[in-house]
């Protein structure tokens, strides 16, 4: 064999001059070179290939030469190129650390970790410095090959059929974290919900983590296996332990925690239903080389570290999917994918299904695919059928049915009851409502212990909790099991009802604030249950919704509600009845509201047909139907009409309801307005006064239509130039709209817009236009940019900050 001698010095190696030795290295053509380095001597094969040649020099390492890298990495500082350097030459293997010797293997041995301490040559790092060191090191050596298994390693680990593991990256190292901490045997859990991937996570953990292990991973199931007996027979077929056969179980087990061999261990025990019941096998707590992790679906004691488990995010939803079925599928289906990954609550177990069943069929759409489980739900057959290869053996069906299983009949009912409810946080005082014979403090035993212990129902807030999509629809399911179905769903109708029933013509920003959270769950009434209403409260869910949200000018959504009350009380009750001229009036009316005025009179002369043939002339419903008429008419221009409609109203409301009554306010108000459009200055003044005192004289003074009074008595003021009176009850009705109506809201934009003129008038053309801008804001979130209004606005705008000398 043809050798030659190059010696080059450490200050080379050290300063990691690769071009340096590479050019040295290319003067020498032999087949191999004896290269001296400081007092060190190492063959370098293969010398033709100048980067091999390279890579072996850096990979000789002494401890001297270590401990300076070490130093810095316990000041933070290390750089690239030490991290290559510890990469090119190190091996962690049992805990020591070893580097290459003259032969090209990793058998010179430089260091050792035990314990909380490092030890390198003849130096030692303790406390802090110990930990960055080891971490930096394991994390180092090990991200080259964290998945291959190393040969000499006891390891029972079950077959991972992930294609690729996404989302837990951030979890990973949490978990990793925790189980290297504490010098007693701690026992950690990963706890969740079924189908969260719990098992998997701990899985992978191993896998990747398999090297920290060297003396062995033992994963152990806890599901209706005894966990001892496992641990006897990993002894004996992986260790060659021979626990005596004459003593108890337990005895058996201690023998093998006695006798296992050095070094750390990861034991794994998979899907715990009884903590008490696997605890006597355990490791001792003086072993802290004996790592614990748990996966399980309880909430454990204070004794068990516990990693709550959540669902996937979108991104990492998106992956997984894309990881199965392909990137370009969902890329041209993004939208759809993003809505199949919500439709599934982010669920890995569900995504994964569904997943492989498209990747099986790959002529069937994302939306398809959608539509399917709307239809089917967890009967789909792409969250029923597992293949072979999948770590999950069932369904999600079946991986919610082994938590059903265990719950009492209290539980199940009460999370058949949840499942009523709205995929929405429930407000738990909405709860006990629906069960309201049942003692508050039990209904919260059952609630904690069974269903949040189990991961079956999530606490988000204080007083509210939410079910997962999926085991919504499980107990949904279950729900049409039991014999008290109709008698729960009566219940909840009920309930929701009374909510409904608190939304007012002119519901204030703190009721809307109050009610807000329990709207989800009234709207499922009216899209789902509303064969468990009566005549009576047929149509209330539907008008109370879109009241709720015509409240606060979102008209789009009332009109849609209105509209759904009118299809469902013409299909129950047919053209002419009561229900369905009220659901006309109020479509009518959020047509009015947006100038739809062609739209809305036939609507109202409709209702008012209806009215009059079943009530008669005089009743307050027709006065209704009346005043919505004469406000279409004043809006037209057809004055005549109006003021004859009004005039009406006023007595028919003043015979049955009395003079001074909050509606007859109001159509004084809507006459006073007819006179001051057509001039009639005097008695429109009258009118104003007469709506005010009545306002006035009531215990609600603070209601919405005595800010339009004020805001058109204002109005009027103006007209006969008493401008400082004027101003004053523009302010007022401005003032008290915003405390009833909060600061953004249509009523809102139209005194701001009166205002706004006014100072237009008086040329304070810097106050207007402040106010037309805030105005404008308004009218184009809740009207539209093409509104009469919001372009009307826009002009005077222009208008002001361009004004004529």
């Amino acid at each position: 064999m043809n050798t030659q001698f190059l010696r080059l010095y450490p200050d080379f190696f050290n300063r990691g001059e690769a071009e340096t030795i590479e050019g040295q290295l290319s003067q020498y053509s032999t087949e191999n070179l004896l290269v001296m380095i400081g007092e060190r001597c190492m063959i370098v094969p293969n010398l033709g290939d100048s980067q091999t040649a390279r890579s072996t020099l850096f990979a000789m390492m002494t401890p001297d030469e270590l401990n300076p890298i070490l130093e810095r990495i316990t000041q933070h500082q290390q750089t690239e190129q030490d991290l290559e350097m510890v990469r090119r030459s190190l091996r962690l293997a049992d805990s020591v650390l070893q580097s290459v010797s003259q032969d090209g293997k990793f058998n010179t041995n430089v260091g050792q970790i035990t314990g909380g301490e490092v030890h390198i040559g003849d130096r030692t790092y303790y406390g802090v410095d110990a930990e960055v060191i080891r971490g930096i090191l394991r994390e180092t050596l090990q991200s080259l090959q964290p998945n291959t298994q190393p040969t000499g390693i006891p390891t029972n680990l079950p077959y991972s059929g992930v294609v690729e593991f996404v989302g837990r990256d951030a979890v990973m190292s949490q978990l990793h974290k925790m189980l290297q901490q504490g010098h007693r045997v701690a026992v950690f859990a990963i706890a969740g919900m079924g189908g969260v991937g719990k098992t998997e996570l701990a899985l992978q953990y191993a896998l990747k983590y398999q090297p920290i292990y060297p003396a062995g991973l033992c994963w152990l199931s806890a599901r209706g296996v005894d966990v001892g007996t496992q641990i006897v027979q990993f002894g004996r077929s992986l260790l060659d332990l021979n626990p005596p056969e004459d003593v108890e179980l337990v005895e058996q087990v201690k023998f093998c925690w006695r006798h296992w061999q050095s070094g750390e261990v990861l034991l794994v025990l998979d899907d715990v239903t009884d903590y008490a019941a696997i605890k006597p096998y355990l490791p001792p707590s003086t072993a802290p080389r004996f790592k614990v992790l748990i996966t399980t679906r309880l909430r454990l004691g204070a004794s068990v570290n516990q990693l709550e488990l959540e669902v996937l995010d979108e991104s990492a939803a998106l992956a997984l999917l894309e990881s199965l079925m392909g990137g370009d599928r969902i890329q041209l289906e993004r939208d759809c994918a993003q809505q199949l990954c919500a439709q599934l609550g982010y669920l890995p177990l569900g995504l994964e299904l569904v997943g492989r069943y498209l990747a099986r069929k790959p002529d069937l759409s994302l939306a398809a695919m959608q539509q399917r489980l709307q239809d089917k739900r967890l009967a789909a057959l792409a969250l029923r059928q597992t293949d072979a290869d999948m770590t999950a053996r069932s369904g999600v069906a079946a991986a919610f049915e082994l938590s059903w299983e265990t719950l009492s009949e209290s539980a199940k009912s009460l999370g058949c009851l949840l499942s009523l409810f709205a995929a929405a946080p429930i407000p738990w005082s909405l709860v006990e409502q629906c069960l309201a014979d049942r003692d508050p403090e039990d209904l919260e035993e059952v609630r904690d212990n069974e269903l949040i212990n189990l991961h079956l129902l999530q606490r988000t807030n204080p007083g509210t909790c939410r079910l997962h999509p999926l085991i919504r629809d499980f107990f949904q399911k279950k729900l049409e099991q039991l014999n008290q179905a109709d008698e729960l769903k009566q219940g909840y109708c009920e309930v929701m009802l009374g909510i409904a029933k608190r939304i007012p013509y002119e519901p204030t920003q703190k009721l809307m604030a109050e009610l807000t959270p329990a709207i989800p769950h009234l709207l499922e009434v009216a899209e789902s249950l509303t064969d468990y209403l009566t005549d009576a409260t047929f149509s209330l869910p539907f008008l109370r919704l879109g009241r709720f949200y015509e409240g606060q000018g979102y008209y789009t959504q009332a009109e849609h509600w209105y509209l759904r009350g009118l299809e469902a009380t013409k299909d129950r009750f047919g053209n002419q009845h009561l229900a369905t001229a009220t659901s006309l009036n109020d479509l009518a009316y959020i047509y009015k509201t947006q100038g739809r005025y062609s739209e809305a009179e036939p609507l109202y002369l409709r209702a008012l047909d209806i009215r009059v043939s079943l009530l008669g002339q005089e009743h307050t419903s027709v006065a209704q139907s009346l005043n919505n008429l004469a406000a279409i008419y004043r809006k037209q221009g057809r004055y005549s009409e109006a003021e004859q409609l009004l005039l009406k109203v006023v007595a028919i409301r003043k015979k049955l309801l009395g003079k001074k009554h909050i509606h007859v306010a109001q159509c004084l108000d809507h006459l006073a307005c007819l006179y001051y459009e057509q001039t009639r200055y005097t008695e429109a003044e009258l009118l104003y006064h007469e709506a005010i005192s009545i306002y006035k004289s009531l215990e609600k003074q603070v209601h919405p239509h005595m800010a339009t009074v004020l805001s058109n008595q204002a109005l009027f003021y103006e007209t006969q130039g008493l401008y400082q009176e004027a101003e004053r009850l523009y302010l007022e009705s401005l003032s008290l709209m915003k405390k009833l109506r909060g600061e953004k809201h249509p009523r809102i934009g139209r005194i701001l817009c009166k205002l706004a003129n006014f100072y237009k008038i008086l040329r304070r053309h810097e106050e207007a236009e402040v106010l037309y801008m805030e105005a404008l804001e308004i009218y184009i979130h809740y009207l539209g940019e093409k509104h009469p209004d919001t372009v009307k606005v826009r002009e005077n705008l222009e208008c002001v900050r361009h004004p004529l000398p």
